[in-house]
């Protein structure tokens, strides 16, 4: 990749340069710039983006601490996007597809106008689909169904702790148990009023996190919520997920998606053996995307069919600094790069 200061639009020709959105270096600020994409070869597709999500992982890895990938040279960050086919040896030329992209520096990410991606890491999109919803629904959407419905085994009748339950995965987390036919379904989190928006999604009860309140002080409260639970989704490790394991029923299963609450906490070793419970994590980066096509088409009938609710905020390519900025401090709706455009909404 090649990078400059200045952008322009025009020709798609691979040649030519197009607007995209650069991290220089770990932990600096993304910038506005241009690109030349990298040569297409057989197997990979140009697609022209229409929806590209700004996700919390996209920021972990350019802050250089990500645990599975850093990024010393420029390079275009962006994991995912929904675009237009724009070039292809396998789909025809307008295509809607769902992509994934691992950015580096030899590979741009969906930051841009355009995307080189290897066809393996193409989907097509239901033809009615809302694009931007469409997108919105992708890495967090999965993040929530897999750990959720395959890792948990999620069945009827379970009762449900959403650990982080006021961010993009958790919100979906909340929904995705209710219409899977969770009994209970209780989400913990520290905005009092984003936790309120959860009883209209789904969730029977919210718990609000207190700074510095102890495990037990806080597992007694999550009792009182919930009762004892059979799956807990856990998006932030730490205390939070010290005080819901003494919530857990026997034989429940606990999946961790992140760290939010910091990257240690203590699991009794009786507390473990005693309740037989399963401890297991879930990484989307490491999960092709062959394996989240049942998902994604889960979620993307679940849109159509209007029984998921997402809330977006769109940004144009030329704006995405400033809601990178935002992102950081954990907003409760998805924030989408348009490039096109802007249009905000809620399914």
């Amino acid at each position: 990749m090649t990078a400059s200061g200045t952008s322009r639009s025009g020709s798609v020709d691979q040649r030519d340069r197009v607007p995209a959105v650069i991290v220089d270096a770990p932990g600096s600020e993304p910038r506005p710039g241009s690109i030349t994409l990298p040569p297409s070869a057989p197997g990979t597709t140009v697609v022209a983006v229409v929806a590209a999500p700004l996700n919390p992982l996209d920021l972990a890895i350019a802050s250089g601490t990500f645990h599975s990938a850093r990024h010393d040279a420029p390079y275009v960050p962006g994991s995912e996007c929904v675009g237009i086919v724009h070039e292809s040896g396998r789909y025809p030329t307008g295509t809607r597809v769902y992509a994934e992209c691992h950015a580096s520096p030899a590979r741009p990410g969906t930051f841009a106008t355009h995307v080189l991606v290897d066809d393996e890491n193409l989907l097509p999109l239901p033809e009615k689909l809302d694009p931007v919803l469409g997108a919105a629904v992708g890495n967090s959407g999965t993040a929530a169904f897999l750990p959720l419905i395959e890792n948990a085994g999620l069945r009827s009748g379970d009762a449900v702790l959403v650990l982080g339950a006021t961010g993009a995965v958790g919100q979906l987390a909340v929904q995705i148990a209710r219409l899977s036919g969770a009994r209970r379904v209780v989400g913990l989190a520290r905005d009092r009023t984003a936790l309120q928006r959860l009883l209209g999604l789904g969730a029977d009860a919210v718990v609000e996190l207190r700074a510095d309140e102890p495990a037990d002080e806080l597992a007694g409260r999550l009792l009182a919520a919930a009762g004892p639970v059979d799956v807990v989704l856990d998006g932030v490790y730490g205390r939070p997920l010290e005080a819901a394991l003494q919530v857990c029923a026997p034989r429940a299963r606990v999946v961790n998606i992140g760290n939010a609450a910091g990257p240690i906490a203590q699991v009794p070793a009786g507390l473990l053996r005693g309740k037989q419970l399963t401890l297991s994590g879930f990484a989307g980066l490491h999960t092709p995307l062959a394996a989240k096509r049942a998902a994604l088409n889960w979620l993307w009938t679940a849109l159509l069919r209007g029984e998921l609710r997402v809330a977006v905020r769109t940004v144009p390519l030329d704006q995405l600094p400033a809601a990178w900025s935002a992102q950081a401090r954990s907003p409760h709706e998805k924030c989408v790069v348009v490039p096109g455009g802007t249009r905000n909404k809620e399914a």
